[in-house]
């Protein structure tokens, strides 16, 4: 009989974390979508870092404070850690684009957080999922589908700006941006494989 419970609200935690990295990839699109709202998106963006950041603290100060974890408390770290550098790069990625001053609209910036939203998706239902190490699996493979429809579309959209006799500064922020992009949703990536190691270490 376990005398001592383990505590169970880092799940919850966890869907919270989660929750906020998808409501944070649509605001990103839509940025791309209608930069002319560039400004409030980016400030919308800036407040669910923080609420994010807000979680991340508490996940942390909870692992100190809990006798006995659901998963291994290094595997909460990192997958807490990992939930929030996505969120980070979003930011990052708003923040660049107000400082680039981004007017207009670029359909590969619109495709490419298209997919970041999709795969924010994914991990929100593989958190949701944890205790299935089966579904995660399968969460995974679709994630993989996900990044592989990234790189294409990075690759023909960078190609794309080195076209004709291109202006140089709009080359250098675009770039930047699809850069910026691609790696939040490599960084998903890497959370699901996260997920998918602690799920089946765990069922």
């Amino acid at each position: 009989m376990r005398l001592i419970p383990k505590d169970e609200g880092f799940f919850e935690l966890f869907d919270g974390l989660a929750v906020l990295m998808t409501r944070s990839a649509t605001l990103l699109n839509q940025l791309f979508t209608d930069p002319g709202q560039l400004d409030r998106y980016v400030v919308q963006i800036k407040e669910i870092e923080h609420q994010a950041d807000d979680i991340t603290h508490e996940i942390m100060n909870r692992i100190d404070r809990s006798f006995v974890t659901p998963l291994d408390r290094e595997d909460i770290h990192l997958l807490a850690t990992r939930l929030d550098n996505v969120v980070d790069l979003m930011d990052g990625t708003a923040r660049r684009a107000k400082m680039f001053h981004i007017t207009d609209r670029k359909e590969p910036a619109k495709e490419l957080s298209r997919v970041l939203v999709a795969a924010t998706e994914q991990i929100a239902l593989a958190v949701t999922s944890l205790k299935d190490a089966r579904q995660v699996q399968v969460i995974g493979r679709e994630m993989k589908r996900l990044e592989e429809e990234a790189d294409a579309i990075y690759s023909a959209a960078v190609g794309a700006l080195f076209e004709g006799t291109p202006d140089a500064l709009d080359v250098i922020k675009w770039k930047e941006l699809y850069d910026n992009i691609e790696h939040a949703i490599d960084e998903a990536e890497d959370v699901l494989n996260v997920l998918e190691s602690v799920s089946l270490k765990n069922s």
